[in-house]
């Protein structure tokens, strides 16, 4: 039996799944991935009918692809016609290379990154779901349920379907929730977990081009006087290519208006001239948004796991989100198997009990955390060093570019947390060093592991 108070809705440990997640992006079905391969029966609900065409989450790196190649999903992605990039470079506007990231020291197997369009990533992870794993669109997760002593046991929901006048709700139980609701998450909210985000002063707007001439070879980032422009490739012959803006730089302008911004801002940078016969049908593949930062106080409370931007957003430059969505997915799921084994079966058929749930929200919370903020400190001085167009950060940020591509062990330190293999930190002698106020005599010696 059910009852509910002021508070919400309460429910004794009666289980229908194992785990429910909550969104079905690449978070969440990273998440019922490696939940479902325990053996867990898990319900994957998201409010889109379809997935989004979006211009995010498109490079992978060999952190995150560690995970996929254990579940079979590289290779999957590579059959779709992945592009395996071996380099991340800042370059000045005519294209020569000021600090390159090589892949190529990393160890055997953490070598290259992946390119591929977002759709297909989330394709792919979706069609390797386990046969434990129930995937359910066009359903609105409205609130948390508790249980009788106050931990989230699971969640209400109703389904999205435009054609029902007034669609039922309907109470799903489960000891395991992840929230994996994005930015603005709804559980997160309700489960009381604060954080701060903090918008960067400009935008970022993105197109997909087909040019007619070779395609970049790398991920590559130009410094300009007015901010980044980013560029990788794309399978079948297709180029991404994001843009910084003032925040109301593009506000008002017609489609012919914003053409022609576009070719002038294309053609201010020398080394994007192959790019420039391929603006006018690229036009319409415009996506422009705001850029932010957000890092969660906690990744999880009893019964309720934080997975994705639910628990934290980067800026795009360094290709983060989605790899650390991907490697905390991954984590949660060897906390629960940690969990698993010797623990008492749950209630209602669930092979997981709530006392085993909450051990590994506990465990995950304590090795994951530290991750994340490391990880949110690498992805805010890179997005820093590349696009802070006032006076001070801008010298500070060209300068720390330029003394970290001349220093090779710096740039190793720098390859090896940026292609999330494990953190380390930075030092606050690092730090002079990387901006040159110090000498550092041990800047050719490449750690070998």
């Amino acid at each position: 039996m059910t009852s509910r108070s002021r508070h919400g809705v309460h429910l004794s440990r009666d289980y229908d799944y194992d785990a429910v997640v909550c969104g079905a992006g690449v978070a969440g079905l990273a998440a019922a991935r490696g939940l479902g391969g325990l053996g867990l029966r898990v319900l994957v609900l998201d409010k889109q009918h379809t997935p989004r065409d979006v211009a995010k989450g498109e490079v992978l790196q060999p952190g995150a692809l560690r995970v996929l190649r254990r579940w079979g999903t590289e290779e999957a992605l590579r059959r779709r016609g992945a592009v395996g990039l071996d380099r991340l470079v800042v370059r000045s506007d005519r294209g020569a290379p000021l600090m390159t990231l090589d892949y190529g020291q990393l160890p055997e197997g953490d070598r290259k990154l992946l390119a591929h369009e977002h759709l297909a990533i989330l394709h792919t992870l979706a069609q390797d779901l386990p046969p434990t794993v129930e995937l359910r669109r066009g359903t609105l997760v409205r609130e948390a349920l508790r249980e009788d002593d106050g931990r989230v046991g699971g969640v209400l929901l109703t389904s999205q379907d435009t054609r029902a006048a007034a669609a039922e709700a309907v109470e799903v139980r489960a000891p395991l929730v992840v929230a994996a609701d994005g930015i603005s998450s709804r559980l997160r909210r309700a489960a009381g977990i604060e954080g701060q985000r903090v918008e960067y002063p400009h935008r970022l707007v993105s197109l997909e081009l087909t040019p007619p001439g070779p395609l970049p070879h790398d991920f590559s980032a130009y410094l300009t006087d007015r901010g980044l422009r980013l560029v990788y490739p794309l399978p079948g012959g297709r180029v991404r290519l994001y843009l910084q803006t003032e925040p109301d730089e593009l506000r008002g302008l017609t489609a012919d208006g914003f053409a022609d911004w576009l070719a002038r801002a294309v053609r201010e940078v020398p080394a994007l001239d192959g790019l420039v016969p391929a603006l006018p049908e690229a036009v319409g593949s415009k996506q422009t948004f705001a850029v932010g930062r957000y890092l969660a106080d906690r990744l999880a409370a009893p019964g309720l796991a934080l997975v994705g931007e639910a628990a934290y957003a980067v800026h795009p430059m360094a290709a983060q989100g989605m790899n650390t969505a991907i490697t905390s997915a991954a984590s949660l799921a060897e906390q629960i198997a940690r969990a698993l084994d010797g623990s008492a079966p749950g209630d209602g058929g669930a092979r997981l009990g709530a006392a085993a749930a909450d051990a590994a929200l506990r465990a995950y919370e304590e090795e994951r955390r530290p991750t994340l903020v490391q990880a949110a400190k690498t992805s805010a001085n890179a997005a820093r060093m590349v696009t802070d167009l006032a006076w001070p950060g801008r010298v500070v940020g060209r300068r720390a570019v330029r003394c970290t591509g001349a220093n090779a062990r710096l740039l190793h330190t720098v390859t090896h947390n940026m292609a999330g293999l494990g953190p380390r930190p930075l030092t606050p002698l690092d730090r002079l060093q990387q901006i040159g106020l110090l000498p550092d005599p041990r800047a050719h010696r490449v750690p070998t592991a």
